[in-house]
């Protein structure tokens, strides 16, 4: 054994414990490889359940294996930050109630790979990578023993739920891989697929993203789907529904501690008309100044202003909803 074995043998539980002090909730590590499930990935793209989202198939190849996206990487440490899952319901997903996680995350985990440079004593090739690029990161994260995909196809962890955002640190650095969690502990349970009020999920584990409130009113690029828009109900932006009824999450959910992930003044405490009414009549420079580093950006002003239309087609008067429709087109 190298005296550089030697050291990276004594670190996984520095790293560990560096991680959760940077504001990561859960931490493991695994080896990088084949990915799993990347048959089931294949035909979920194949069966046209990925809709617009193009990158996807895009990416696929490197998806089948997590050494690809970054040449010459063999470990990876997996994170998971908690984003809340206590806060009441309400129009905008617990998760874009904030911040956006993309960069707070990285520039953490950046952090953590310049401190395992420091403590191995030389600079170590990696990259780290949140929801971002080519990687099953829900495989990955099992891998790493943070928790099982449930049948609403979220990452579960016996502690925490699945409120919170997954991240990893892609790195050449040989370190001691987590046992996974090989057992589904879903059980019977199929509260998440009976309580979808579009009827996402084909089969337990099988969603089809085309049928998603999420997808509908964040990656949809055009209009609506006429046969969804009643049952899309008061979400204005993303969904919580299935991850609301989990009982996983009703009894182990906690409250976020990351500042940045506390609602903003824009969205805190407003019900769904009073937000669809403000985002009805903003305009561009409005919509820049109030979503400012928020990941509801994504949907852009038309995306969030059509969502509206269809919160207030389902909370108001036929006529409230032809005049909200009309001020979006002036």
């Amino acid at each position: 054994m190298s005296d550089d074995d030697a050291t990276v043998n004594r670190i996984e539980d520095e790293i560990k414990a560096r991680a959760r002090e940077l504001g990561f909730d859960l931490v493991g590590i695994t080896t990088l490889g084949e990915v799993e499930s990347a048959a089931q990935f294949d035909a979920w793209i194949a069966a046209g359940y990925a809709g617009d989202m193009g990158y996807l198939e895009r990416g696929a190849e490197k998806r089948h294996d997590t050494r690809l996206p970054f040449e010459g990487v063999c470990s990876a440490v997996v994170v998971a930050m908690n984003y809340g899952g206590t806060q009441p319901p309400g129009p905008v997903a617990r998760y874009a109630r904030g911040d956006d996680y993309h960069e707070l995350m990285v520039d953490r985990l950046n952090e953590l790979h310049r401190w395992i440079e420091g403590v191995v004593g030389h600079s170590i090739r990696g990259k780290p990578y949140v929801d971002t690029g080519p990687i099953l990161e829900r495989d990955l994260a099992q891998r790493a023993g943070l928790g099982w995909i449930g049948k609403n196809t979220n990452l579960l962890n016996p502690t925490l739920g699945s409120f919170f955002f997954l991240g990893e640190l892609l790195l050449d650095l040989d370190l001691r891989a987590d046992q996974p969690i090989e057992t589904d502990h879903c059980g019977s349970c199929t509260r998440c697929l009976d309580a979808c009020p579009t009827n996402a999920f084909v089969a337990p584990h099988v969603l089809d993203a085309t049928r998603c409130i999420s997808y509908q009113t964040i990656e949809q690029k055009g209009s609506i789907d006429e046969t969804l828009k009643e049952a899309i109900g008061e979400n204005l932006y993303g969904c919580d529904i299935c991850q609301s009824v989990c009982p996983w999450n009703v009894k182990f959910s906690k409250d976020a501690t990351e500042v940045a992930f506390a609602p903003r003044e824009m969205i805190a405490g407003k019900d769904a008309r009073t937000l669809a009414d403000e985002v009805i009549s903003m305009d561009d420079e409005q919509f820049r100044t109030a979503f400012r580093k928020s990941p509801i950006k994504r949907a852009k002003l038309a995306g969030l202003q059509r969502n509206a239309i269809v919160v207030l087609g389902n909370s108001a008067t036929a006529a409230q909803a032809e005049n909200a429709e009309a001020a979006a087109r002036a």
